[in-house]
């Protein structure tokens, strides 16, 4: 495991903004770079807990904090990382729905034109407890009922589109988005059903990467080794990253036979909601950019890094301001590994001056207060 520990009292100085595909961009490229959709969560979040809470009695938090959630998290870890994001969901319109959508739209600058706002529809709300490095979640909430009328385009055209699979069901969106050319990124959820089958991922075929967890890689491809499992799965996708937990990740590109695996970064983990969403924002980015697969490996793992350290889930997600505090910080460090280094030396060229002390603390915000003016 590869650890650096950044010292305290970086200067702060100006911050620029970053964008990835800057030197790719050309006039008939598509309004956004990458499209999802999926349903937002309102995440009410307390953290400071000294342990799980205890049947029969009251727990005090030290902290609490409001953010949107769920697929919202997905949404902001690539907005902040300068991907052009078109996010397609249901909100809900009372305050819970306004405070996402204007999170999202005005906070983020995600693009919201899909969206739509459903009269009499509560938000889905998810209570998140962090503790000891984990977290214990609570949920509730209701389907949005069918649009009435006529939506936008969906899915647009996009560089990219990112899609949850689901076993034993096609999502009619998911084809559309690849015969429009749009580069499909995958993940998959538990099959409640055990039956753990490939062929059951209909959707699978439409992918250019899927990036299961180790445990997910192991069971669909009736693999003992999550390494073997990616090349099995390189046989499926042209991209095949099976993360790892605390080893890293691996990945394997299926048309050049190219494989290569990264160490996770070790730092002090206070809460993991939403780092399999940064990872997999930061391996976009990394591939759009046309970056070796190494580099996108390393950097997918940096920004998942960086959120564990903040509480919550779009709370978290890193942008290229933190990105560049954290680099700038572990040169300076006496008997730094130069290997080390060196894996993470493509982010000179890419990075802004930092304007923000490491480690960072994002402020926690609320919707508990009323609007000024």
């Amino acid at each position: 495991m590869t650890t650096f520990t950044p010292p305290d009292g970086e200067p702060q100085d100006r911050t620029a903004a970053v964008d990835p595909l800057g030197g790719l961009r050309a006039p008939d490229d598509p309004r956004c770079d990458v499209y999802l959709t999926g349903t937002v969560f309102l995440d009410i979040i307390f953290t400071g807990l000294a342990a799980a809470p205890v049947r029969g009695t009251e727990s005090w938090a030290r902290g609490m904090g409001s953010s949107p959630g769920g697929i919202a998290n997905m949404a902001t870890a690539l907005a902040r990382l300068g991907l052009r994001t078109s996010l397609a969901a249901a909100f809900g319109d009372d305050h819970y729905g306004e405070y996402c959508w204007d999170a999202l739209e005005q906070g983020e600058g995600i693009d919201l034109s899909g969206s739509r706002k459903v009269p009499g529809w509560h938000s889905p709300v998810t209570v998140s407890m962090a503790y000891e490095g984990e977290r214990t979640m609570v949920s509730h909430g209701h389907e949005a009922p069918p649009p009435e009328g006529a939506l936008p385009e969906c899915p647009p055209r996009a560089r990219a589109a990112i899609a949850a699979l689901l076993p034993g069901r096609g999502d009619p969106w998911i084809g559309r988005a690849a015969s429009h050319g749009s580069l499909i990124f995958a993940d998959v959820g538990w099959d409640d059903s055990g039956r753990w089958d490939l062929a059951g991922l209909v959707d699978l075929e439409h992918c250019e990467a899927f990036l299961p967890n180790a445990e997910e890689a192991m069971r669909y491809t009736r693999t003992d080794d999550p390494r073997k499992a990616a090349w099995k799965l390189a046989e499926k996708v042209p991209l095949a990253v099976v993360t790892l937990g605390a080893e890293g990740a691996y990945a394997v590109d299926g048309r050049t036979g190219e494989s290569a695996q990264l160490p996770a970064i070790g730092v002090e983990a206070l809460d993991p909601t939403g780092a399999g969403d940064v990872f997999v924002a930061g391996f976009v980015t990394g591939t759009l950019a046309g970056w070796p697969l190494a580099d996108r490996l390393a950097f997918a793992g940096l920004t998942a890094a960086l959120s564990v350290q903040e509480f919550g889930g779009s709370l978290s997600a890193p942008g290229w301001s933190e990105v560049a505090t954290w680099w700038r910080s572990v040169q300076r460090v006496p008997d730094q590994d130069p290997a080390a280094l060196r894996r993470y030396g493509f982010l000179e060229g890419l990075l802004p001056a930092p304007s923000r002390p490491w480690p960072l603390r994002r402020a926690v915000p609320t919707i508990g207060f009323g609007r000024v003016g």
